[in-house]
């Protein structure tokens, strides 16, 4: 038995289908405070890093080096490690709808070439240049309505239970890499129980709230600070109780040194089992 088939994930991936009834949630309020300040001062140099590139990086690299066994998916009745930690961001088409931005190796990275590919990505599918995958969707409204829901689970079935690459769709196990992070607080919702695309192999989905000023306790005083709601939905055959602690561990550590994120984490990346082959910073592709 290997990390990734523990004896709960066996059992679980045979009692809950892919994720249509395995859903468990989490809510996590952050003190971003210095992230906050960080940004600043970034962006006073020029560089602009919102709080989803931020929080893109910080997830990314509380995955790979606190919890690294949730960065895998199930096929056929197993569970299969990724060799590589890719973080999906969706992201608004101007009224046009949603498409979606992968950023690879993410935990590689540093929090401002995050931002730079974002941002690079996000402007060219805002003209027309979307991924393969995030164009299915394009794909499906194109197929009659009696036929659409059988196409779609013939798709799932050949690329998520069999295993199988649909290359001239895009389609494979690391379509939408190994998490997505994704923001309501833009909309100015605080919280979002978001729901896990069965088709996706994700499993889970961070959702950014709000972020707002309020009063906290810190060495008996109530201060203010700024706080930063996270909502989590996660794929219960995968990650339990045990897992959850760990990532909310690793994220409050990412948050308190900002700084660290715009450096490349050289030491953490000689034990992590998803190091970029060269070791070092992957630029903005």
């Amino acid at each position: 038995m290997d990390q990734f088939n523990t004896p709960w994930r066996v059992t679980s991936a045979a009692i809950y289908t892919t994720p249509t009834d395995s859903r468990v949630y989490g809510t996590l309020d952050i003190d971003v405070t210095d992230a906050v300040q960080f940004m600043r001062e970034r962006r006073e140099a020029g560089v602009k890093i919102t709080m989803v590139h931020l929080a893109t990086a910080v997830l990314a690299r509380a995955v790979a080096f606190d919890v690294p066994e949730i960065n895998c998916f199930i096929r056929r009745g197993g569970v299969v490690g990724r060799h590589r930690l890719d973080v999906m961001v969706p992201v608004a088409m101007g009224g046009e709808g949603v498409t979606s931005v992968i950023v690879k190796d993410a935990h590689a990275r540093t929090v401002s070439s995050i931002a730079e590919e974002i941002r690079k990505k996000s402007a060219n599918a805002r003209q027309g240049d979307e991924t393969k995958a995030a164009q299915n969707k394009y794909l499906l409204n194109r197929i009659p309505w009696p036929f659409r829901r059988p196409a779609f689970r013939f798709l799932k079935w050949v690329t998520v239970d069999m295993g199988f690459e649909i290359r001239s769709l895009g389609l494979s196990a690391n379509s939408f890499g190994s998490f997505v992070v994704s923001d309501i607080g833009s909309h100015g919702l605080a919280t979002g129980m978001t729901a896990l695309m069965p088709a996706a192999k994700v499993p889970a989905v961070i959702v950014l709230g709000k972020t707002e000023e309020k009063p906290v306790v810190r060495n008996g005083e109530v201060v203010i600070r700024t706080i930063l709601p996270l909502t989590g939905t996660f794929d219960h055959r995968i990650v339990d109780g045990t897992e959850i602690g760990k990532l909310a561990r690793g994220i409050k550590r990412n948050f308190r040194k900002p700084a660290w994120l715009d450096e490349v984490p050289h030491t953490e990346l000689n034990s992590c089992p998803f190091a970029p082959r060269d070791g070092h910073v992957i630029q903005a592709e």
